[in-house]
């Protein structure tokens, strides 16, 4: 798979976890694009081409960072908020007799959707999702990013 567009965990981020798969994945990025590097995919006999994706962006986590760019994504809170209930354990759960931990609170899945609203409310829409970038966003014409 080669892709154009790799989205990964924050550069800066509560959890050392998050900023560690952040630059670990970042210098994959890099690395794949190196024509001396030869590697094979596990179960493949060929040698993979080098590729290195056009853009590396980082979604946005615990800390307010300012986003280079935002993404409308009205159609898509419910699939979002599903997706990071599928780790439920991690999250609130009235029921739960596990300690309490930062994430686990009422206050911090309220603070993803109110997140998403007020970035949403800044560029007019109701919910949007900040993004930052490693190297600058380009576009052709400024009417493309209306």
């Amino acid at each position: 798979y080669q892709p154009d567009i790799v989205l990964c965990n924050a550069i800066e981020d509560r959890h050392i976890d998050h900023a560690r798969g952040s630059e670990l994945v970042s210098n994959a990025c890099f690395l794949s694009g190196l024509v001396k590097i030869d590697t094979m995919a596990e179960g493949d006999d060929q040698w993979q081409q080098a590729w290195r994706p056009k853009q590396v962006y980082h979604y946005i986590q615990w800390k307010n960072l300012d986003p280079d760019f935002v993404v409308d994504i009205t159609g898509f809170m419910d699939k979002k908020m599903e997706s990071i209930m599928a780790y439920s354990s991690q999250f609130y759960d009235p029921e739960s007799k596990e300690p309490s931990t930062p994430i686990s609170s009422k206050n911090f899945t309220d603070s993803v959707t109110y997140r998403a609203r007020d970035i949403g409310r800044i560029i007019g829409v109701e919910y949007a999702e900040g993004f930052t970038a490693e190297r600058f966003v380009g576009v052709k014409s400024l009417s493309d990013i209306i």
